[in-house]
């Protein structure tokens, strides 16, 4: 991805409502592969 797909995309998923915290974990899952960051379904999440 380049920075404007980057930037979208953050964009996106601050539009869609995700928390800031939400976010930096779903980059630091897409670079890592760690589960610990992998995004919950909404159902799971103890925060909404």
């Amino acid at each position: 991805m380049n920075m404007t797909e980057i930037a979208r995309m953050l964009l996106g998923l601050r539009a869609a409502g995700w928390s800031e915290k939400e976010i930096n974990d779903f980059m630091l899952y897409i670079e890592t592969g760690e589960e610990q960051y992998k995004p919950k379904p909404r159902e799971e999440r103890n925060d909404q």
